[in-house]
């Protein structure tokens, strides 16, 4: 979801620094974090799970 200034400028989103000071940050953004955190942790997931599966499956050929 985009945000934009009072003038219509589109404002960035904030890279996330793991382990960066949260306390200015508003209830909105905080829950923007989470959500983004959320969504990196699913993306990283299934890389893993795709690794795992070709894994297997070199191994399953290998082994025959």
């Amino acid at each position: 979801m985009a945000r934009y200034d009072e003038e219509g400028r589109k404002i960035e989103a904030a890279v996330h620094e793991i382990g960066g000071d949260l306390r200015d940050l508003s209830l909105s953004d905080l829950n923007e974090r989470v959500a983004i955190l959320k969504d990196e942790i699913q993306r990283i997931e299934a890389i893993i799970e795709r690794k795992g599966n070709s894994i297997s499956a070199a191994e399953s050929f290998f082994k025959s």
